[in-house]
């Protein structure tokens, strides 16, 4: 008996990809407009706007706070100007918009200081709006389940 190891060898055969389409980010976007990141959105959040009376100015601050929302255990806290800047519009009405959101119950404020006085940018707490889709999910859940069983049927019948 040799104490040697036989060297092994291996054939790489290259199998074609089983790509179902396009499907990536950089496939519909282009690689340079890629580079500059992306915003996970809940897709109930977009198919749920209507249920929950959420305007489109609204939704769109809701964005660009989701967009800031770095951390699951720390409230973003982009400033008014920021927002505004992005949207095109005034401070003023990005106000607007936020104060309606917390009277709605989506955000709740969180007054953020540094040092003793100088109050900066707030934070916005959005665990409420969390908890409001977390609510409605059981509805769009039975809808999309009761929409697949329909399907079935019509093909079933074909």
């Amino acid at each position: 008996m040799t104490n040697e190891a036989a060297s092994p060898t291996a054939t790489v055969i290259n199998l074609p990809s089983a790509k179902k389409g396009k499907r990536r980010a950089e496939d519909k976007f282009g690689a340079a407009v890629m580079k500059h990141g992306y915003t996970i959105l809940p897709n109930l959040l977009m198919e749920a706007q209507g249920r929950l009376e959420i305007g489109h100015a609204e939704f769109n601050v809701l964005v660009q706070l989701i967009h800031h929302w770095w951390e699951a255990h720390e409230e973003p806290h982009p400033a008014k100007e920021s927002i505004a800047r992005r949207m095109g519009l005034s401070p003023r009405q990005v106000q607007r918009h936020l104060t309606t959101l917390e009277k709605k119950g989506f955000i709740s404020r969180v007054e953020r200081f540094s040092g003793r006085k100088s109050q900066i940018a707030n934070g916005y707490d959005l665990m409420p709006l969390v908890r409001k889709l977390g609510e409605v999910e059981p509805e769009f859940r039975k809808a999309k389940e009761q929409r697949r069983i329909r399907q079935k049927k019509v093909e079933g019948a074909a």
